[in-house]
């Protein structure tokens, strides 16, 4: 079946839309989608400039929406016709899988991170030559084929365009606290970079009942958002010592949770300082630097501690519907962060999410959707 993909055909190159991409067949346990919209997230930049590598050329894309057009034959829970977000594969039968925690999987980076599907085939060819893949996905394509693991279905009367990045940004950073700080009503968090995943953090740790929720950011546009959406105080980095300020909002001890999505060493750091003792900070960007840290005078001494979190640790088939009920109630407005370009304007939108001037662009795929249809 020939598609239409935005392809990256080397380190650093633009995207550019091809109309005469093969698609690997429907198999037993696979969808097939037509995509309606997709999320771009900084982990699409990062591969595209070559930060990190599935192999070129390569069709990204991995916070998709769309909807079931064709099934395999062992499919059971999912018919054409169902609306679908699609998020990370994962293979559901190894040690980690079977405790519930899918992003541990031990296959996850073969199975997302290979540039192959999960059996090995190629997912994309062009003129029968390779083209890799993402997550199993590749969002970034009028028609896409994944396993049934990658799928989440979702009421049909919800606006598929807003929902794609719910597959990655927004479950990553709400996941992130919900899954893996787990703060308590009382507790305080600061977040250091207010973009979707930063903002779904921030969002997070209002609903667990935190009393002090600090946005950390050098924008100002993005901090008056963080304040709609929920941070009871805002920090400009650029404008005052953030570490000093936190230490003053809490009677001089710092917060219990950080959680940086900058990847900048000097922010990492400042995430750390910030801690009041035993608390911990939540690394969570993708990012080529190096942190430096004292294990006496940043850790051991007072008790504190780094972990990095791979998407949320999320169940996508549990996490993203909780987030949709977050939505209905008003606790988690995630589609404020989003600006629709259309598929063609790509390298625009990839730009704008880069420069900071759209915090979650997402590509209007099916010019033709309409909502509840």
């Amino acid at each position: 079946m020939k598609i239409k993909a935005a392809v990256v055909e080397e380190v650093g190159a633009p995207f550019e839309i091809k109309d005469n991409i093969d698609l690997h067949e429907v198999g037993p346990t696979d969808l097939q989608i037509h995509m309606v919209a997709s999320g771009i997230c900084h982990s699409d930049e990062a591969i595209r400039k070559g930060d990190a590598s599935l192999g070129y050329p390569v069709i990204l894309g991995h916070e998709g929406s769309g909807i079931v057009e064709k099934v395999g034959s062992e499919v059971k829970n999912f018919k054409p016709g169902d609306h679908v977000i699609l998020s990370f594969y994962s293979d559901g039968t190894c040690d980690n899988c079977l405790k519930g925690v899918p992003t541990q999987c031990r296959s996850y980076a073969k199975y997302n991170l290979s540039g192959t599907r999960a059996d090995g085939d190629d997912h994309f060819q062009e003129n029968g030559k390779h083209i890799s893949d993402m997550f199993n996905q590749s969002s970034f394509t009028t028609t896409t084929v994944v396993d049934q693991r990658n799928a989440v279905k979702v009421d049909k009367n919800l606006d598929l365009r807003k929902l794609g990045p719910l597959g990655c940004g927004y479950v990553t950073g709400s996941g992130t606290v919900l899954n893996t700080l787990q703060p308590k009503p009382g507790d305080t968090i600061a977040v250091f970079g207010t973009g979707a995943v930063g903002l779904a953090a921030m969002m997070a740790g209002r609903i667990s009942g935190c009393i002090k929720v600090i946005a950390v950011d050098i924008v100002p546009e993005r901090l008056e958002l963080a304040k709609e959406l929920g941070a009871t105080h805002t920090i400009n980095s650029k404008e005052e010592d953030a570490v000093a300020k936190i230490k003053e909002l809490t009677n001089g001890y710092g917060v219990d949770w950080t959680v940086d999505t900058t990847g900048l060493p000097a922010v990492i750091k400042n995430g750390v300082d910030a801690l009041a003792q035993g608390g911990t900070c939540a690394a969570i960007a993708v990012t080529p630097h190096l942190i430096e840290i004292s294990t006496w005078n940043d850790l051991c001494v007072d008790d504190k501690k780094i972990v990095g979190v791979n998407m949320g640790d999320s169940i996508p088939q549990i996490d993203i519907p909780r987030l949709i009920e977050f939505y209905k109630l008003g606790w988690f407005d995630f589609d404020k962060t989003e600006k629709f370009y259309d598929f063609e304007d790509i390298n625009q939108a990839n730009q704008d999410s880069v420069s900071g001037k759209t915090i979650k662009p997402v590509l209007i795929i099916d010019k033709e959707y309409q909502p509840g249809e």
